[in-house]
């Protein structure tokens, strides 16, 4: 079982923690794409909207009779066959939101935290704490630790305090997300990633239950296709 060092705020190893198998695995680039594709079509306004015959300005009456006067049937200066009438099959405010597998979900956050290693850019902490809610000690501490030029901090829900909130949310580069939310896009997003030893193992237990029920879902299709 491979394992990854522990170390303090000051970048001094504590302890070791064991990683599970399931980071050893090949990275699957596709299922990465595919998430971050999820994630980016979510944060889309979808505002973008055209004029239809209805919207733009003019009058609705019959510009000439129907018949007898030797020119083209007309019924409105809205029509969009006209200039400035309403544009057909425009783009009309939506929500560009859709259902993303939970499978596919766990299977790209696995494979983001398995590249984050084998890169060398994950690190583990002990715990986020300081002796106040300073910007100064957690920029001097993300130096000490190498976090590189932009780096996502990632705390276990239980453990969030008010000292890491208020001392992080002003550096530049820097994001705080709770280990029940982190999103492979924010992984592939940021430089380097440093998580709380609570944080990562709770994330590594949730991935562990998920493969154990899949690998039990696979068991039992063969035994029936079997039977």
């Amino acid at each position: 079982m491979a394992k990854i060092n522990v170390v303090s705020l000051a970048g001094e190893k504590v302890s070791e923690f064991d990683l599970a198998d399931l980071f050893s695995q090949d990275v699957n680039d596709a299922l990465l794409w595919e998430a971050v594709k999820h994630y980016r079509a979510a944060l889309r306004q979808g505002t973008a909207a055209t004029k239809t015959r209805k919207n733009v300005s003019g009058s609705g009456k019959k510009l000439w009779k129907q018949k007898g006067t030797g020119r083209a049937r007309i019924g409105s200066i809205r029509s969009p066959l006209w200039r400035s009438g309403g544009t057909v099959h425009g783009p009309q405010p939506r929500s560009y939101e859709y259902q993303f597998p939970q499978k596919k979900l766990m299977g790209a956050l696995r494979s983001a935290i398995s590249a984050k290693i084998s890169e060398g850019k994950i690190t583990i902490v002990e715990n986020f704490d300081v002796a106040e809610a300073k910007t100064k000690l957690y920029r001097n501490a993300l130096n000490k630790l190498e976090a590189g030029k932009t780096t996502l901090l990632v705390e276990s829900s239980r453990k969030l305090d008010e000292k890491l909130y208020l001392g992080s949310r002003n550096l530049q580069g820097v994001e705080l997300v709770l280990s029940s939310e982190v999103h492979p896009y924010d992984l592939l997003r940021y430089e380097h990633a440093v998580f709380s030893v609570d944080a990562f193992e709770a994330l590594q237990e949730t991935l562990k239950k998920f493969v154990s029920k899949r690998k039990h879902a696979e068991t039992a299709a063969t035994e029936s296709e079997v039977a």
